[in-house]
This record gives structure tokens, sequence and C-alpha cells, in this order.
């Protein structure tokens, strides 16, 4: 049917349409291929277990337990990937993403504990040959930022870094800390889906646009033009300020992605809080007792809160060694999401 659709020709290639149509006959034809590969290994295991009840050399029985074994395994994971793949898909995954980070509880320690995790975040991108483009920031003299935000451009790149969205707190001794007394101070992690032009249209008469001088750390006028831009979207009441770029026309640009992605993520949970409000909050107040990861220096440490993980490779993980701890909650959630899927499809039955 899908195919039948897609060879049509009838669909505009550009059109939501045909890539929802598109997307979905992907994800079925893998279901497929899936399919097919569990069913070939399913049948050369028979193979093997009326091979190995006939067998007598020992060394073929050997090889033929060690194939068992692979096949076996390989079955296992076969199998964990038809089950996932029933589960529909975030249409948000294939997307950018643009990620904002802010100082929360801590002062000055805030501050700079929001570099090191832009830093993080810049040396995994890097890694995995993304690109980055900061679209604000809000430097402090102390170190680091107030407030830091960035698109990431690559492949599935929400699908990697959305399981990073909130508190993330740090306990280090502070450099300005004469006494060696160990710290806690808290940093708050958006990521958003980057919104794509199709998507969502902002009406102009609902934009109150100023410009300003744009302005460095401490309060200092870092030009004499009027290049940093405010955009306050009227209804919401959602403000987003840039002035990173000499150009005032530049500026406005970016401030207008942050802003479109910030509606429509106030949209999407809107509409889906009756049913996935927990899986789709996003950042809290900041304050200490609202944490999902917790960065302990003095015993080189990164705890999970979520799924009670922990790891002792802090020192590894801050220069962007991030990828395993994403795979542990990747996994965590799709099985979250198949358990509920399941549920309710019992429940429709």
């Amino acid at each position: 049917m899908l195919q039948q659709r897609l060879s049509l020709g009838n669909l505009d290639f550009s059109s939501k349409e045909y890539q929802e149509t598109q997307r979905e006959y992907n994800r079925l034809e893998k279901i497929v291929l899936l399919k097919e590969q569990y069913q070939k290994i399913q049948k050369e295991l028979a193979d093997l277990e009326e091979l190995l009840s006939q067998e007598k050399d020992e060394e073929l029985i050997a090889m033929s337990l060690e194939e068992q074994e692979k096949l076996s395994q390989e079955k296992e994971k076969i199998n964990q990937a038809i089950r996932f793949a029933i589960i529909p898909p975030d249409p948000n995954d294939e997307k950018n993403v643009i990620i904002e980070i802010r100082a929360g509880a801590g002062g000055d320690e805030a501050s700079i504990f929001s570099g090191d995790l832009f830093r993080m975040y810049s040396m995994f991108a890097d890694t995995h040959g993304f690109k980055i483009d900061v679209l604000s920031a809000n430097e402090q003299e102390a170190g680091g930022y107030k407030e830091i935000i960035f698109s990431i451009l690559g492949k599935d790149l929400y699908s990697i870094f959305k399981y990073e969205s909130g508190v993330h707190r740090v306990q280090r001794v502070p450099k300005t800390e004469s006494q060696g007394r160990v710290h806690t101070s808290t940093v708050t992690v958006a990521v958003l889906p980057e919104v794509e032009e199709s998507e969502f249209e902002l009406k102009t008469d609902e934009l109150k646009i100023e410009t300003c001088k744009a302005q460095g750390a401490g309060g200092q006028h870092v030009n004499k033009t009027e290049s940093a831009v405010k955009i306050i979207h009227i209804p919401t009441g959602i403000t987003v300020q840039c002035q990173d770029d000499r150009s005032q026309h530049k500026n406005k640009e970016k401030a207008l992605r942050i802003l479109k992605s910030r509606l429509k993520e106030k949209q999407e949970k809107e509409q889906k809080a009756s049913v996935d409000s927990e899986r789709r909050s996003q950042i809290g107040s900041g304050d200490r007792s609202e944490k999902i990861r917790t960065y302990n220096y003095p015993q080189n440490r990164i705890t999970d809160h979520r799924i009670n993980a922990t790891l002792y490779n802090l020192d590894y993980f801050m220069d962007g060694d991030i990828g395993e701890l994403l795979k542990r909650l990747s996994l965590a959630d799709k099985e979250e999401v198949l358990e509920k899927y399941l549920a309710l499809q019992k429940q429709k039955k």
C-alpha cells in the first residue's frame, strides 16, 4: 500500500505527506528485513541442533557449540531490534538540535560548569563530525556562561541528545575556595529539536522586535552599533535575545531559529501533556534537589539518577566521551516506551 503510494508519483517529494509516507515505508521495510534475518538464524540453529544430536566427533561438536552460541546471541539482538522497531518513531528524532545551557544555583561556579558542559558537548560533536553553531552566549568574567545557546547539525541528532535535558549537578572544590571545601552547583540543560521552515510559521504581527547595542561580560559595550536583537512573542511572552554576531540581520535570524524551536516545543508539550507529559518534560527550576545527573570531581564519578548508572571516568567524560551513557539512556527509554506501547495495544484488544 505504502509502496504503491510512493511509486504512483502523485505526492510532492518536498511535501510533509511524502516525507511521512517514506519514513513509515522505511520503518516497515526494516521490520520485514529483520524478520527475514530472524527466520534465517532460526533455521540455522535448528540445523545445528540436528547436527549436534547425531555428531560424534568432539572437535566438530565443539565448533558447532561455538557457532550455536554466536547465532543465539545474534538472534537475541535481532529480536530486540524487532521489538524496538515496532514502536512508532519520534518524528523529531532525525532533526538537528538547539541546546540551551544555563547556570543555576551556585553563582560563579555554576557559570564555569556551564562552560565545561558546552566544551563537553562540543568535543563529542567534533569527534562524530557534527557541526556546532553558537546562537547566543552570555559570558561571565569569572569564566563560563550565565547562558549559552547553540545548535548542532548532523544526522539523527535529537535521538542522541534528547536525554540531556534536565538539571546537571556538579560537586567539586572551586578554584576560589581556600579551605578546600566541596561545593555543589547546578546547571540546567534544555534540548530542543530544531524546527524546519515548513513546519512552523511565525506571524509578524505577533512579534515585537527590539534592537540595542551588544554588551560583553560585566556589562561593557562590545560595539557601538545596534546589532543586538531582542524578539518577544507577544501571545506567549517568550523572549529571545541574540548579540553574538556583529550583523543585526544574522542576530535576528538566530533569534528566530531559537524562538521557533521554543514555540514548537511548547505546542508539542501542550498537545501531548495528557499522554506523555513525564517523558516530554524538560528542565526544572535549577534547584539543587532536582537533578538528572551528578558530576562528582573528588570521586571522578558520574551518576545518572534516571537509570541508576554510575561511571568512574569523569575526566574522559568531560572530554566528550559520553557515548556509552547516551546509549544506555536510549536503551532504557526504548524499553519503557515499548512497555507502554504494548500495554496500550493490549487495552485496545
